[in-house]
């Protein structure tokens, strides 16, 4: 009888203290019928957990030699045709609002570009073998969320504006008129700067082939979208699925983590070595 009162208060005491998972060796990449970005979105409940422990980025510079982020929880889902990673880390600061001397929250997901059993450095790729990285960074979030803009009088709030074509008084009430005002006058995307003026998606496609080598992909096709938890970040990156990627053809994945408050920009950032990455 008294072992029965334990199982029922033990098994009571587990529910109010959440789903516990193990977390497993590998990434797991569980099957589902429709493939979300929402990171609270309850397909996520069930799916293997993988926790990745973070390196610092000490091999080229600007180099980082103290560990901040200590790791990134990694779960996985596709639908066949899109395959989608939820990364969720700590970090008690919220970076999302560009400007001077401000850097910004980020991570990214990397896949070797080919599946082979002799895969890339870990490092962004090397000569011959490209990865593909799919790049969330905390300001993109914000403008797609509504929150912040990158115009000139939020990254430099003391500006002095005196006109800009795309704000005429005479297109207000004219969202049509508004947006090809916007696109005319936007030099950035004018020379293929997709990185200048609205965004549509907070994810940017890049390749590499070694540390030096990113360039921005042909076009982006990620999707993504991340929330500020209590405890740090939740941020889910929704990519095509590799190429071969298959039960009986499993792949590598990895991961890094910027944390703005601890002066990671650029090369400077926490990340991860490669992770087997197998189709469940």
């Amino acid at each position: 009888m008294r072992l029965l009162i334990f199982l029922i208060l033990l098994t009571l005491l587990v529910s109010a203290c959440g789903h516990v998972q193990t977390p497993t060796a590998e990434l797991n990449v569980a099957q589902v019928k429709e493939v979300t970005t929402d990171p609270d979105a309850a397909v996520w409940r069930d799916v293997p957990l993988h926790i990745s422990k973070m390196i610092p980025q000490d091999l080229v510079d600007p180099r980082v030699m103290e560990p901040s982020t200590s790791e990134v929880q990694v779960k996985a889902i596709t639908d066949g045709t899109q395959i989608a990673f939820r990364l969720e880390w700590i970090d008690p600061t919220q970076n999302d609002v560009p400007g001077p001397k401000h850097f910004l929250d980020g991570c990214a997901v990397q896949i070797p570009a080919r599946i082979d059993p002799n895969v890339p450095a870990p490092q962004m790729g090397e000569a011959g073998k490209t990865v593909e990285i799919a790049f969330w960074r905390a300001d993109w979030q914000a403008i797609v969320d509504g929150r912040a803009t990158d115009d000139i009088r939020t990254i430099y709030p003391n500006a002095t504006v005196d006109h800009y074509p795309s704000q005429a008084r005479s297109l207000e009430g004219n969202p049509q008129a508004l947006a090809e005002a916007a696109a005319r006058y936007s030099p950035a995307r004018a020379v293929g700067n997709r990185r200048g003026g609205p965004r549509e998606q907070p994810v940017e496609d890049m390749l590499a082939e070694g540390p030096g080598t990113l360039s921005p992909a042909a076009d982006t096709t990620s999707k993504g979208k991340g929330i500020k938890t209590k405890t740090g970040w939740s941020v889910v990156i929704a990519r095509q699925v590799p190429a071969g990627f298959s039960p009986g053809t499993p792949t590598q994945s990895a991961f890094a983590v910027w944390e703005a408050a601890h002066g990671e920009v650029g090369a400077r950032k926490m990340r991860t070595g490669w992770v087997p990455m197998i189709l469940k």
